[in-house]
């Protein structure tokens, strides 16, 4: 436990403290819990033994006598709720209430006791005891009225767990985040002096303060849900408060409609901004500090190319103009500032260390020259400040507390301690999650990108991307999108893929609740009913909710049924056999909400073999019993056909499960990852659907109403089909 968890601000102490548990000093997993939050909080810096020692129950002993006395307390408080749950009572939290009165003790020992003193109230185990509870019927997704569904926003199922507990206060931001290691052996432990940190605290009244910092240069995805989620997530969770601000640095690569669709989405998911900022905002601030640097010796104007750059960095070798003075650094970056040089010519540098172990530790840029106006600022200026210079700055100038990002950051990490410390600045909290993988897609901006770009899919929001523009077309609601992100957490495991059924799992959950029941038929196979009139139409009442009361009107919907049907050509066989349900020669099956009927004949085509058109007998009294239920539509009126939809079938954007890891990936595109149904037939009521709508087409998915959908035609995504093959482990 010491090697893999000791705090990393605290190396200096390990030593030491190893000799407490050599002596068995500390003997036990809370003293060394105990300990390791101690260190923690002090990092390198010295500390009293005695107050160490008070701190982790050094030399405290904590005798039998005194278990016993504590365990039986408990007991005698949580009597009643023993004595009627016996031993199906939660020991853990018995545990608990004995270890906040006896931190300190051997933890074999007190559940040895508790053991003990149950069973001598108890008695011993009975069969009872030992039966499984009974488990309570999943209780009925709740139905809607057509004045409900504009109204309410019924939310996915939540884990009790909060995935924010374990943020720290912003008050406890004293202690050292990251040691930074130079070359010639010096070593930095940057950390907000008390003075810095109340003055902090006193801007921020002692709230949380995060920021959501995508940069406008494409379209957000799933992985941006999970950001949302962290930051807006952690601000809202402590009350506190989270900036959307854009990293706009580039001005090459961002565009006003990337600013624009970021805004919509991040409302669309239901998060408020506390304001809302660019990068861009701070262009005057961060050039001032860039001067500020230059004076400090710890930046310098280099003109070396790209190409000698990386070949400086990979020798490890100083940059010929590293030591220049450093009044002509300054000279040099204030004629950057106003056009003088070329654009490639020059680079403001950081003077970090470029025999450092760490990449992120060579001499970073800090400015660029380039003659590209700014979406955001205009063509003020024709310098441009980096991420890596940029990015710690503004969380300062914001007084973020907690600077959230996911792991591929953390060897950044010493630049951006070493920056702040280096210009005596705020230190906010760093703290890295793992970032979000799912199967069978991609989530690069560059292979989204070249995916638009050279027309693999239709654009930023084609219903087969993982963008959130493509899964609010295809249907997925925000609700679904963070319940899933809820349950995948926030923790610094890497590297595994989740799988897209799981995400499948949670909008079925949620669509379930929320999606009327409707019938459609994608493949249509016409069933002439011959002993019914021509010109006879029944109006039958149809269930938009599985459980809804006959009495419910807004509940159920008018579907006809005249003479002429059509039913799924799936549903109907040559061969009938025990374990199928459909129709078959001879065979009778239920139409749903209407009356069985038996297939009397077939009409072929001329090749004799494909079945045109089925002839069949209906049972108006439903005397028969039929083996299956299948869904229909029929013509509203005497050969007048249903009304026509298009259906738009998506499956797995690529076949491969991790499709960035293959060197050819757009060779793995699934050719039927869209298959398109020009002439599906529905019922009726759909015709006044509108764009968004979502419906359960029963017995093949969930569908959503698409924007290219007109008033002389109907277009459906389909959002995911009925068959759930995730399943939760462990409540997990």
């Amino acid at each position: 436990m010491v090697a893999t968890k000791f705090p990393n601000n605290a190396l200096n102490h390990r030593a030491e403290f190893l000799k407490y548990i050599t002596s068995g000093q500390i003997k036990n997993a809370p003293q060394l819990e105990a300990a390791f939050s101690f260190f923690s909080s002090i990092g390198p810096s010295s500390f009293d033994e005695k107050e160490f020692e008070k701190n982790c129950g050094v030399g405290v002993e904590v005798s039998v006598e005194e278990i016993s006395k504590v365990v039986e307390a408990v007991i005698e408080e949580c009597k009643s709720q023993i004595l009627a749950e016996r031993y199906r009572i939660n020991v853990g939290i018995l545990l608990g209430k004995v270890r906040k009165e006896l931190p300190w003790a051997d933890g074999k020992t007190v559940k040895e006791e508790m053991d003990t003193q149950l069973r001598n109230l108890l008695g011993e185990k009975t069969e009872k005891d030992d039966e499984k509870p009974i488990k309570k019927k999943k209780e009925k997704a709740p139905k809607s009225t057509d004045a409900d569904l504009t109204t309410q926003t019924p939310s996915v199922t939540q884990e009790v767990s909060n995935p924010f507990s374990d943020f720290p206060d912003p008050q406890k931001n004293i202690q050292v985040h990251q040691e930074i290691f130079f070359s010639d052996g010096t070593i930095w432990r940057p950390k907000n002096t008390a003075e810095k940190l109340e003055k902090h605290l006193q801007f921020t009244g002692r709230s949380v303060y995060t920021r959501f910092p995508p940069e406008p240069n494409g379209y957000l995805h799933i992985g941006h849900a999970k950001a949302m989620f962290v930051s807006f997530g952690l601000a809202k969770e402590r009350g506190g408060y989270c900036y959307l601000r854009y990293d706009d640095t580039n001005p090459e690569a961002e565009k006003q409609e990337y600013i624009d669709h970021i805004q919509e989405i991040v409302d669309w998911m239901g998060w408020k901004p506390f304001k809302v900022t660019y990068s861009s905002d701070y262009f005057q601030e961060l050039y001032d500090l860039a001067i500020q640097l230059i004076k400090k010796g710890y930046a310098y104007v280099d003109h070396q190319t790209p190409e000698e750059i990386k070949s400086y960095r990979e020798s490890k070798t100083d940059s010929p103009w590293r030591n220049r003075p450093i009044a002509e650094s300054l000279k040099l970056f204030e004629e950057m500032r106003k056009g003088m040089i070329d654009e490639g010519k020059a680079t403001l540098r950081m003077k970090q260390d470029m025999k450092s172990e760490n990449p992120n530790m060579y001499d970073l840029i800090a400015y660029r020259i380039k003659f590209t106006p700014h979406p955001h600022a205009g063509d003020k200026w024709c310098i441009y400040p980096s991420y890596d210079y940029t990015h710690c700055i503004v969380d300062s100038l914001e007084n973020i507390t907690h600077s959230l990002c996911t792991l591929e950051f953390e060897i950044r990490r010493p630049s951006y301690y070493w920056l702040l410390e280096a210009l005596d600045l705020y230190h906010p909290h760093v703290w890295e999650y793992s970032r979000l993988s799912i199967t069978n897609t991609v989530l690069s901006k560059r292979k989204l990108n070249r995916l638009v770009r050279e027309k693999w899919v239709d654009g930023w929001d084609d219903p087969r991307l993982m963008t959130l523009a493509g899964l609010r077309r295809r249907g997925y609601t925000p609700d679904a999108i963070n319940a899933f992100v809820r349950d995948v957490g926030i923790t610094r495991s890497d590297g595994s893929l989740i799988r897209l059924e799981k995400i499948e799992h949670y909008i079925r959950e949620d669509l379930n609740k929320k999606s009327r029941r409707v019938m459609v038929v994608l493949k249509p196979l016409k069933v002439v009913i011959k002993n019914m009139e021509e010109n006879v139409v029944m109006n039958l009442r149809a269930k938009f909710w599985p459980d809804a009361a006959d009495s419910e009107e807004s509940s159920h919907y008018e579907v006809p049924f005249s003479r002429v049907v059509y039913i799924e050509s799936s549903d109907f066989r040559l061969k009938d056999s025990k374990d199928y349900y459909g129709l078959a020669p001879g065979k009778t099956v239920m139409l749903r909400y209407a009356f069985p009927i038996k297939c009397v004949d077939i009409i072929y085509a001329e090749d004799k073999s494909t079945v045109l058109e089925l002839h069949a007998e209906y049972d108006p009294a439903k005397s028969t019993k039929p083996k299956g239920v299948i869904h229909w539509v029929s013509e509203p009126s005497h050969g007048i056909l249903p009304l026509k939809v298009e259906v738009r079938m998506f499956e797995k954007l690529f076949l491969s499960e991790n499709p960035s890891e293959l060197e050819d990936w757009l060779a793995d595109l699934n050719p039927n990852s869209k298959i398109v149904i020009a002439e599906a037939l529905a019922v009726p009521v759909l015709k006044h659907s509108c764009h968004g709508d979502s419906y359960q087409f029963e017995r093949l998915g969930y569908f959503c109403v698409d924007q290219d959908s007109s008033a002389d035609k109907l277009v459906f995504n389909r959002t995911v089909s009925l068959r759930d093959s995730y399943v939760k482990v462990s409540g997990k």
